[in-house]
């Protein structure tokens, strides 16, 4: 099949096409390139592993040698030990054999080759060789004794497939070139001082033409005029001084570059992908890993045979094709193991096989097929020939280190991304102890009449019996499931941020305000409220809650509006006469004792019905509330406050009989009031409500 080579002599890159796909790389960058020769010092010797550290110039990584890789240093045969052949600060001549990968350097031997176009000379090596894919037994014949008569002495020479068919003038050529190369290596390394590079393949022209030229290139294009030139006076040195027919040598003058014309840039990102798609539909998957590579063969939406067992094997036919380019491609060199699709056939396990053994013909780094294992997996070997497109195109994610995963550990919650303050539930967790902060309440008005009972709470702080029994679900109204007596005790204390920051909706004159940097006045509670009020003090500024920087962040700033919450009254006790069998029937029937009364309770929740026998109930016992209760409890002493002899109107319900002493002025000044209608004046409590004990005198 035809072949196409296209160089990019600016970027060090060749690729070769065939059948409008790339077929294969070649690549020229990093700093130590296979084929170099090194003048180098041995830094440390290693007899537990019988290798030993030479020192070529690197800063970094020291190239490593094997005892088996001295070649001409290995003068004692009998001698097995590499401390008796390689001493600390020793001068070797040696030669990169496989280039640097991670935090490995350089693999380096002292058998120096240095190849030709036609031969490959060996200054070290002995006898003569010729390349397996010589075929014709006549051309070996004829290779081999012009090699055995051109061979200098104390070398080897190995003959190289682009010789079949060459003549002897062009080949001797070739080989004496070679020679005064090796001579002027050998002057270098007597007088140059160690470490330093002798010797380079620095015309990266000639070593693509050199390894990917042959009989089946039609074309090469070039992205430099002094390039092309170049290519043809190598053609020409190689075809005895005259170009080679058939060959169409192009310089590439369009605008876009030559890697994005032809598109080798997107071949390159799609090498370093793992997922391969097939032309029928089917797919293959390749995973490098540290020891061996991984390709597995997947049939996806491949579905046109009849049979499923033509579909495996179309489907396998065609990955053993791809993954044969995909070796050359991208350079995978190491144990290789592929997954094709599971055949129950012997036969067409053979023929995958054959087909696959095939196509890796093709390959210079000549790959071997080892076995086929009992789980159905082809394992091959394949040599390695420099870097593979991971290490000369990729680097490892900073991110996960390259385990293709973003790792979050228990704890390190600095690496999560915040979460945003909308979508955030408000949870305010104090970080200390709570402190007393009192809102300021500026020009006071008539609040709603729930205030009335709020304000109550404290009294119910002295006892437990009764405060759980007004605690009691039974007495909240219904749909209200938060306790309004612990909630609005810890407003008026100040002790829950979130209601303090949030101004007072309707029914409220007055402005909540905090400002714990400056001097607060001594809240004053409405006189129509409380008998007693309580003289708070400003605390200190008051502690942070929830997460640091909670207040910062300009959606807490936000005013949520309230909305008012019905009023809840007190439980009320009343007692019902009834006899033991009215009690066992009202109970099974599920009948209320609330229907014997003469008058419907408004709140019917709210009412405790004290069953008595007939009799028993005195007459002024009908119903009570809780203040009975209060007053046999122990009476708590609280700092009285001067309040107005104005009468405030109130509604639905009566309020607690309090003694009110002359307010002061200075408390007048800040207390508003507004005049009472005669109506409003001429009102009387029906019903006694609980009474502070601090106002029983």
């Amino acid at each position: 099949m035809p072949k196409q080579i296209i160089i990019a002599e600016q970027h060090q890159i060749a690729a070769v096409f065939s059948e409008d796909q790339i077929q294969e790389l070649v690549v020229a960058t990093g700093h130590h390139q296979i084929g170099d020769i090194y003048l180098g010092v041995v830094e440390n010797v290693l007899p537990g592993i019988d290798a030993a550290f030479v020192n070529i110039g690197d800063p970094e990584r020291n190239g490593f040698i094997h005892v088996t890789d001295l070649g001409p240093l290995k003068i004692k045969r009998s001698s097995a030990a590499i401390t008796e052949l390689l001493t600390p600060q020793q001068k070797v001549l040696v030669q990169v054999m496989k280039e640097p990968t991670g935090t490995k350097g350089p693999r380096l031997t002292g058998n120096i080759t240095m190849p030709g176009r036609y031969v490959v000379l060996m200054p070290y090596g002995k006898g003569v060789n010729l390349s397996r894919r010589i075929k014709s037994e006549s051309e070996r014949n004829r290779l081999r004794a012009l090699a055995i008569l051109i061979k200098p002495a104390g070398m080897g020479i190995l003959v190289r497939t682009e010789a079949e068919g060459k003549p002897e003038e062009a080949i001797i050529e070739d080989l004496e070139l070679l020679q005064k190369q090796w001579e002027v290596i050998q002057q270098e390394a007597a007088s140059t001082r160690a470490p330093s590079l002798l010797n380079r393949d620095d015309d990266f022209i000639q070593r693509v033409l050199r390894d990917m030229y042959g009989a089946d290139v039609n074309r090469i294009v070039v992205d430099s005029s002094t390039g092309l030139r170049r290519v043809k006076q190598y053609l020409q040195n190689w075809s005895g001084g005259q170009t080679p027919q058939g060959v169409l040598l192009d310089h590439h003058r369009d605008r876009s570059p030559i890697l994005e014309y032809f598109r080798i840039n997107a071949a390159i990102r799609e090498a370093l992908r793992p997922r391969v798609d097939l032309p029928s539909g089917g797919y293959i998957i390749i995973e490098p890993t540290e020891a061996l590579t991984v390709i597995d063969v997947n049939s996806g939406s491949f579905t046109r045979s009849a049979t499923a067992r033509e579909t495996v094997l179309w489907t396998n036919c065609e990955a053993a094709t791809e993954i044969a380019r995909q070796l050359r491609l991208r350079n995978i060199a190491g144990v290789i193991v592929v997954d094709f699709i599971d055949m129950e056939s012997r036969r067409d396990q053979l023929q995958v096989l054959e087909h696959f053994n095939k196509t890796l013909k093709a390959d210079k780094a000549r790959p071997q097929i080892a076995q086929l294992t009992e789980l159905g997996l082809v394992e091959l070997t394949r040599k390695r020939q420099g870097q593979n497109i991971y290490e000369l195109f990729g680097e490892s994610c900073p991110t996960c280190g390259g385990l293709g995963h973003i790792v979050h550990l228990p704890g390190e919650v600095e690496n999560r991304m915040p979460i945003p303050a909308a979508e955030a539930p408000e949870k305010f967790t104090p970080a200390q102890p709570r402190e007393i902060r009192t809102p300021v309440v500026r020009a006071p008005e008539i609040r709603e009449n729930r205030e009335i009972f709020d304000s109550f709470g404290e009294a119910f702080d002295t006892d437990s019996e009764v405060g759980n029994l007004v605690n009691h679900p039974s007495y909240q109204e219904l749909g209200d499931h938060k306790r309004r007596t612990r909630t609005r005790r810890s407003r008026i204390g100040g002790a829950n941020l979130k209601e303090e920051s949030r101004p007072e909706v309707s029914g409220f004159g007055g402005e909540m305000d905090l400002e714990a940097d400056t001097e607060i006045t001594p809240m004053v509670d409405i006189p129509s409220l409380l008998s007693e009020s309580l003289l708070v003090k400003e605390s200190p500024k008051a502690p942070s809650f929830g997460r640091v920087g909670w207040t910062e962040r300009p959606e807490r700033t936000k005013v949520k509006i309230e909305p008012i919450k019905p009023v809840i009254e007190p439980p009320r006790i009343v007692e019902v006469e009834m006899t033991n069998q009215e009690q066992d029937m009202f109970a099974l029937m599920g009948i209320s004792p609330g229907v014997k009364l003469e008058t419907e309770a408004k709140t019917p929740k709210s009412v405790i019905y004290n069953i008595m026998q007939p009799g028993e109930i005195t007459s002024d016992a009908g119903e009570f509330n809780m203040d009975s209760m209060l007053e046999e409890k122990p009476k708590l002493e609280f700092p009285k406050v001067k309040l107005p002899t104005s009468k405030i109107p109130l509604e639905e319900f009566s309020r607690p009989q309090m003694a009110i002493e002359s307010p002061t002025e200075e408390l007048l000044g800040n207390i508003g009031f507004e005049p009472l209608s005669e109506d409003e004046s001429n009102y009387s409590p029906t019903r006694r409500r609980r009474r502070r004990p601090s106002a029983q005198e």
